[in-house]
């Protein structure tokens, strides 16, 4: 299969911020502590997984977004992550679960973040 540059994907933008906002939270719900090499090594996982690519400065870009959104802006969403929540968010091979609500109201949170910042794929 080819990989295809993320940029013509638009709904591929928000589930791999949210994907890395997920792994942040849920990270530090499980250890208290924000890991960034955790946020690099899914962003390259989610990206190889969907056959996708994105230029490195925008993978930078995504990951320190993902984590000022899982610092300040889910708490303000009313999503407070605790260490009983992270199995749920999940899916058994490790993608976001559709079915759980904490998902879904991170995916919005996400979505309006891009949107709120503009985030201009592939700029220099």
């Amino acid at each position: 299969m080819k990989i295809r540059e993320m940029s013509l994907l638009p709904n591929a933008r928000g589930e791999l911020l949210c994907y890395l906002v997920e792994t942040a939270a849920a990270t530090y719900a499980l250890t208290s502590d924000w890991r960034v090499d955790l946020i690099v090594i899914s962003c390259r996982s989610w990206l190889s997984r969907n056959w996708l690519s994105v230029p490195w400065l925008d993978r930078v870009r995504l990951g320190q977004l993902a984590l000022q959104i899982a610092r300040r802006d889910l708490r303000g969403a009313g999503i407070a992550l605790k260490r009983a929540d992270v199995q749920g968010l999940f899916t058994s091979d490790m993608k976001l679960n559709p079915a759980s609500m904490v998902v879904q109201r991170m995916l919005q949170v996400c979505r309006h973040a891009l949107e709120d910042h503009r985030f201009a794929w592939g700029s220099q």
